[in-house]
């Protein structure tokens, strides 16, 4: 298994980063594009668990404007905001104001509750410069009310041991200051700012640590005096923000030299600027020098702008300089070297408003990505080693979400985390997090339309009374843990499954090739070749031989195919039979004889390997019109009409019959629960599930009845079993949505035909009690007539009691479900969208890793369903696993899917070992790819059916027969056959070579025994005539004489 604490390339380089500060100099950031990104396999780079360093500063923040609310008591002047919000030119946001807001100006003391509440150890809050200034000339008195209001919260907070951190402007700017001077283009206010921050320190400096002289000041420029989105509304183009930009900057200097010059000596405390920024990725991932230079002028565009002056070289970015050329202000050397290191560490503002805005800064098909650690990365890159601050750290939720904020959640998980992998991974120097914001408060621009606030307020009601959204409760958990400790779900186990555990591999419908590749004995003719000079052969005519039937053994395709199944070490095959071509007319009227001979020719070749197969009846597809069934029964209503029950159970009679003798397993349906989505009615899925759940009962009786006896297999049903998490852990609903989730998903199938823990006996071979209980409801609730949820007889009820031999589930990832938004939704065609009848939502965890497809790899997951099923059904009946796997779009080195089998078969030994699930089989989907790299352990044939990484992976499992102590061998009666299959693999591996080195040798044993041959017919034929002459001159030497005279007689 993969460890969480390995690090990537990117962390090793920030980290060297840290450590010699010789080995990166500052303005590299461009190399963070370089650097591949976060691996899905390794657990930890997309989810840390692990604690942050002691002493965090955990905390949250509110701004002055937002929440204060009233405008204009106890002296307070107006702001620019002030008088946006009340004036025509603020457009979409007229109607509403923050004249009241949140109140916080009167119930400051229930916002210091709410910070205890989450266990902060930090407050972020602006002061009103309008408040204490009502002109903005703190050469003036101030306002002793608003001087008192911030004295008495600061002192709650040390009081409460809550850190305050101090933002000198949030925008607010006093109206008065832009009435006479044109407010922030004119670089009065640079004085008028310092003179203001002075008066700051000099009052409160004793009591404070953390100042910020201002926040994000880019949207100050760009919002409020380029497009006029913000107050003062302004729309001055790029020139007038780039003057903003330059006198903010500097106001910012002004501020930090009378800090370190006059109040640090005696206060010790530290002075930044809050910046804002987005983050992108370069075009389709590409980090080409063009795509990287693109994204680097994009980020410095943004956070560069006002950074590089601030922590840099005390100037403007060298391609702002290009881009802007004469708009862009000058500094002069002397204001270069002041503004360099006027900060005390980097404040950073991560949120929705810079990422909007971070889309008008892409080009040419950059990504705009929440990415809250790569932005971290990328300071610590372009400016050295600093200590960070996250200082604005969220979301928004729309107003209608109320206190169940449930996707706020996950990316407040998701930010905090990355935080997190920027600490541990890539060594930024994070001391604290700021969550934003406290309360929910005007959201400028958007008015109250949204919200972001940790704690909710109903602005209709008076009172404004704080209550704790669920983003409070997690994230009041996360401080207490100081950040996301490691669970039991990642600790490793080690133990062995047992010698009689199914090692399979799924597949779908297998398909049938008719003909044999080989015509040999088929074909009764005799051929003469090149008889008339044309190369052709020709049969001979009146000459026919006798001829066989086809035999297994041509079926070259069959064996192919076994051989790479077997070449993966597994021992049981699970795949489907094609019903529509077996019986193309939905009854016995017309067999097709020559598919049931190619699948009896598979079952038989399994049988000679020693391997099992699992059939599958009935695979319903989604991808033919039909779902997989004959033409006739799906145009006659499918599994809504009552015949395809019984043309169901006379087709499993034939396939019993014809097939039966090799199969030690059967699946009358696969994931009939999937099946029912594709009715579009609730009222239909209910009815397609009944007639489906009544097709297996029938088929299990029927092999009950007629087959088990002499063929002694067993007869299930296979559900698909993604387990369903409560999205939002606070809340009772989500936790009853996810349980009627289940229940909808598996319940419906597996209790009427199983007793559950929870049922009386009456109800056996009945729907569950609950899911009956809630569908009853719920029409009263929407004024149906009744519960679509169809009846049993007390015939199909006996039927269906006990009709199945052990449970199947199908198994891949886990969804987040919540409650079903109570908010009916519009269809394109203005009908409303109508909620499913379980009433249940499926969400994802931004945070869990993914596949290129996009399934969330969640190995607990598998657990905890195994755990559910059998803590309802009991231990009684074995689980197999009969499919799990993922997509991986690597050719060969399929390293998310060897993560994916690691992963998984750990969760399963854990669900066996610790929990007592009787779990007997755990299968990966699938064999072979069809054409591009998906799911299959090998490439398509069209690849030449390669064997990818992961087979080695599962085979190693299998031979150790899980994860044993000692990582050794398991020995059980595959033992032989791993040995076999070894030679196996690499006989697959190097066929090519040795199709070639088998005819070199066939040639040379040819030419050898040619060779041989020919030298003993020559050495025949030589000692043949030596024996004959011999002869000839012994039967000479014998003869007499008188033989060899004329006229002359021998005598005897």
């Amino acid at each position: 298994m993969l460890s969480h604490l390995s690090l990537p390339t990117l962390p090793l380089l920030l980290l060297v980063c840290g450590w010699n500060g010789a080995a990166c100099s500052p303005g590299e950031g461009r190399r963070i594009w370089q650097q591949p990104t976060p691996d899905p396999t390794i657990h930890s780079q997309s989810f840390l668990h692990d604690t942050f360093p002691l002493g965090f500063l955990w905390g949250s923040g509110t701004s002055a404007f937002q929440t204060e609310g009233a405008w204009d008591q106890d002296g307070k002047g107006p702001s620019i905001w002030d008088h946006y919000t009340h004036s025509a030119v603020s457009g979409n946001v007229a109607t509403e104001t923050a004249d009241v807001a949140s109140d916080s100006y009167t119930r400051w003391e229930e916002d210091v509750e709410a910070l205890r509440y989450l266990g902060v150890r930090s407050y972020s809050f602006s002061l009103s410069w309008a408040r204490l200034f009502p002109d903005g000339n703190a050469r003036g008195q101030p306002n002793p009310a608003a001087v008192e209001h911030y004295s008495r919260l600061l002192d709650r907070l040390l009081e409460k041991e809550i850190e305050p951190i101090v933002t000198l402007y949030h925008w607010d700017l006093p109206q008065h200051l832009q009435e006479s001077y044109g407010g922030w283009k004119n670089d009065t206010l640079v004085g008028l700012f310092e003179e203001y921050a002075a008066f700051c320190f000099r009052t409160y400096g004793s009591r404070v640590k953390y100042w910020l002289t201002m926040h994000n000041p880019y949207l100050v420029a760009v919002q409020g005096y380029g497009t006029g989105v913000h107050a003062p509304g302004e729309i001055g183009g790029p020139s007038a923000s780039l003057i903003v930009a330059h006198n903010l900057i500097r106001a910012h200097a002004k501020a930090w030299h009378t800090y370190n010059t006059h109040f640090r000596p005696t206060q010790k405390g530290e002075v930044s600027i809050v910046l804002g920024s987005h983050w992108v990725e370069p075009q389709r991932g590409q980090a080409t020098a063009a795509n990287v230079k693109l994204c680097q002028q994009s980020i410095e565009a943004v956070l560069g702008w006002f950074a590089n002056p601030i922590f840099g070289d005390g100037d403007y970015p060298v391609s702002m300089k290009i881009s802007h050329g004469a708009l862009l202000p000058k500094f002069t050397p002397e204001e270069k070297l002041w503004l360099q290191k006027t900060a005390d560490f980097f404040a950073l503002s991560f949120g929705p408003n810079n990422l909007r805005l971070g889309r008008n800064q892409v080009q040419y098909g950059q990504n705009v990505t929440p990415d809250l650690r790569r932005v971290l990365g990328w300071v610590k890159l372009e400016f050295g080693d600093l200590r960070v601050l996250v200082a604005e750290g969220g979301w928004f939720t729309e107003k209608t979400v109320g206190r169940e904020d449930t996707v706020a959640i996950y990316l407040m998980k998701r930010f905090i985390n990355q935080v997190l992998q920027a600490v541990k991974f890539d060594g930024v120097r994070v001391f604290g997090y700021c969550a934003w914001s406290l309360v929910d408060g005007y959201e400028w621009n958007y008015g109250y339309s949204v919200r972001r606030g940790l704690f909710y307020i109903d602005f209709s009601q008076p009172n404004r009374t704080r209550a704790p959204k669920t983003t409070a409760q997690y994230y009041r958990r996360v401080i207490a843990d100081n950040g996301f400790p490691s669970d039991e779900t990642s600790r490793e186990v080690k133990g062995c499954f047992p010698c009689e555990f199914h090692w399979g591999i799924a597949d779908s419908i297998l398909q049938v090739h008719f003909y044999p590749f080989s015509p040999q004995f088929t074909d009764p003719h005799i051929y003469s070749w090149n008889l008339t000079g044309d190369g052709a052969l020709h049969p001979v005519a009146g000459v026919k031989l006798d001829t066989r039937g086809a035999q297994c053994t041509d079926y070259l395709a069959i064996r192919g195919h076994l051989r790479l199944f077997a070449s993966t070490g597994a021992s049981h095959y699970r795949f489907a039979l094609n019903w529509s071509l077996i019986l193309p007319q939905g009854d016995i009227s017309v067999v097709n004889t020559e598919a049931l001979r190619y699948y009896r020719c598979v079952l038989t070749e399994l049988n000679k390997l020693d391997l099992e197969a699992v059939i599958i009846l009935y695979q319903p597809t989604h991808r033919a019109s039909n779902l997989g069934l004959p033409g006739p029964l799906h145009a006659s209503g499918g599994w809504l009409n009552r015949s395809t029950v019984e043309a169901f159970q006379e087709y499993a009679a034939l396939c019993y019959r014809e097939l039966g003798s090799w199969v030690r397993y059967w699946i009358t349906v696969n994931e009939p629960n999937r099946l029912v989505d594709a009715y579009s009615s609730g009222k239909e899925q209910h009815q397609a599930a009944h007639n489906l759940l009544l097709a297996h009962a029938k088929a299990w009786r029927l092999y009950e009845r007629e087959y088990s006896s002499e063929q002694g297999a067993l007869v299930s049903l296979a559900l698909h079993a993604d387990w369903a998490e409560p999205a939002n852990p606070f809340l009772e609903s989500h936790t009853a949505a996810a349980q009627r989730l289940l229940l909808f998903e598996l319940g419906r199938f597996l209790d009427p035909l199983l007793e559950t823990r929870y049922e009386e006996k009456e109800a056996k071979g009945d729907y569950p009690q609950e899911m009956k209980a809630y569908l009853e409801e719920r029409a009263v609730v929407m004024g149906l007539p009744g519960s679509p949820l169809p009846n049993f007889t007390e015939t199909e009820r006996e039927e269906l009691k006990g009709a199945l031999d052990f449970i199947a589930l199908n198994h891949f990832t886990t969804r987040l479900v919540s409650p079903y938004p109570h908010t009916q939704t519009s269809q394109p065609n203005g009908q409303q969208q109508q909620p499913p009848d379980h009433g249940c939502l499926i969400l994802s965890d931004p945070t869990w890793p993914s596949s290129g497809l996009g399934q969330a790899v969640v190995p607990w997951g598998l657990r905890r369903v195994l755990g559910w099923v059998s803590q309802r059904y009991g231990v009684a009946l074995p689980i197999i696993v009969t499919a799990n796997g993922v997509d991986d779009q690597a050719a060969v080195e399929d390293r998310v899917r060897q993560h994916y089998l690691r992963s998984y078969l750990q969760e399963a030994l854990k669900a066996r070992l610790l929990d007592g699930v009787n779990l007997q089989g755990f299968y990966v989907w699938k064999l072979q790819d069809r054409h591009v790299p998906q799911f299959g352990l090998f490439t398509s044939t069209h690849h030449q059916s390669k064997a990818k990484a992961s087979i080695a992976a599962y085979r190693e499992i299998i031979s150790r027969g899980g994860f044993p102590e000692d990582n050794t061998t398991q020995t059980c009666r595959f033992s032989e056959l791993q040995e076999s299959c070894t030679m196996c693999a690499q006989i697959l591996k190097n066929k090519p070579l040795l199709v070639f080195g088998g005819c070199l040798l066939i040639t040379a044993v040819m030419l050898g025994a040619v060779l041989i041959v020919t030298i003993v017919t020559r050495r025949n034929r030589t000692r043949g005539r030596g024996r004959r002459r011999r002869s000839s001159r012994r039967k000479r030497a014998r003869a007499p004489v008188c033989s060899f005279l004329p006229g002359v007689k021998c005598q005897p």
